[in-house]
């Protein structure tokens, strides 16, 4: 760790072979290369430069506005969190109203923009505080983050389950009830004191794909409930679960792979690496989801419950 007369003096941001990078930033902050941070740090070796580290938690807040290979991480994830903000105060006042939405309909809407927003913050929060000097920070907020995209995760299934199985009551509690549980398991699971460490990041990955694709499951019930492929409200709604589950799992194939910085290690330490991608690509599918259940929402208000033959 170097020193702390070298910190103060620090007034410029080293990178690598550039022994000055062109942007003024606060004392005491500076990147080390892959090599000079701490092991808890060390996550993607392709990513070979632009890290902080041994920063207090009032640096890591100003380290917001520097540039390094968290800056994207961060930025997607603050403006992501705008951007469902502002469609929530949007949908309230001048969708929801058009569509005759009626209370339940902005219960919903509340839970996933709010599932959606909690997801972003948490994001923002570990990648801002990752460098922090204590390891112990630094992992409560990866494990913040954890749980934030569990609550994304819930954000998704709440109003599409609840339209999905909008007129059979019955369903729609079980699959409520039941991701609510999967949600609550992740949650306990993290407390288990192995689930961050590195020995257990397959697993993680693991749990991770195993929540979101049992989604499959109640799609495929509510399609037989709803009549078979050939009914309408399938015919109009499936294509965008579909579409869905494509960013979802571009989202993960990126995430898991660590492409394209891996064919580039090195090249990509600022802008473009896998992280990054999966970040803009959650936000891409979480407006998507938005979107659907709008749709959806407006659908069943002008396709009344008795247009759908019901299956026990």
């Amino acid at each position: 760790m170097p020193s702390t007369k070298a910190l103060k003096n620090a007034q410029y941001i080293e990178l690598g072979g550039y022994q000055y990078w062109p942007v003024l930033v606060p004392r005491g902050i500076r990147l080390y290369t892959y090599e000079q941070v701490p092991g808890f740090l060390r996550e993607n070796p392709y990513i070979t430069d632009g890290y902080r580290a041994y920063l207090t938690s009032r640096l890591c807040i100003k380290s917001l506005f520097i540039l390094s290979n968290e800056t994207v991480n961060i930025w997607s994830h603050l403006l992501g969190f705008l951007l469902f903000f502002l469609l929530g105060l949007y949908d309230m006042i001048a969708v929801l109203p058009v569509i005759g939405a009626t209370r339940e309909d902005y219960v919903i809407y509340s839970i996933g923009l709010f599932c959606y927003q909690v997801c972003m913050l948490c994001s923002v929060g570990y990648h801002l505080f990752c460098c922090h000097r204590s390891e112990k920070t630094s992992r409560r907020w990866m494990a913040l983050d954890y749980a934030g995209i569990s609550i994304g995760t819930l954000g998704c299934y709440v109003p599409g389950i609840f339209y999905a199985f909008y007129c059979n009551n019955y369903w729609r509690q079980v699959y409520l009830v039941m991701v609510l549980a999967m949600t609550l398991g992740l949650f306990f699971a993290q407390i288990h004191p192995h689930y961050l460490t590195k020995q257990w990041q397959k697993l993680r990955s693991v749990i991770f794909c195993s929540v979101a694709a049992y989604g499959l499951v109640p799609t495929l019930h509510w399609i037989w409930l709803s009549g078979g492929f050939g009914s309408a409200v399938v015919q109009v709604f499936a294509p965008r679960v579909l579409v869905m589950y494509l960013f979802a799992a571009a989202a993960f194939v990126f995430y898991l792979s660590k492409v394209p910085e891996r064919y580039f290690p090195g090249q990509l330490n600022y802008v473009g690496s896998s992280h990054q991608v999966w970040h803009i690509l959650v936000v891409l599918m979480f407006y998507w989801w938005h979107q659907s259940a709008l749709f959806i929402t407006s659908f069943r208000h002008t396709n009344p419950c008795p247009d759908y033959p019901q299956h026990a």
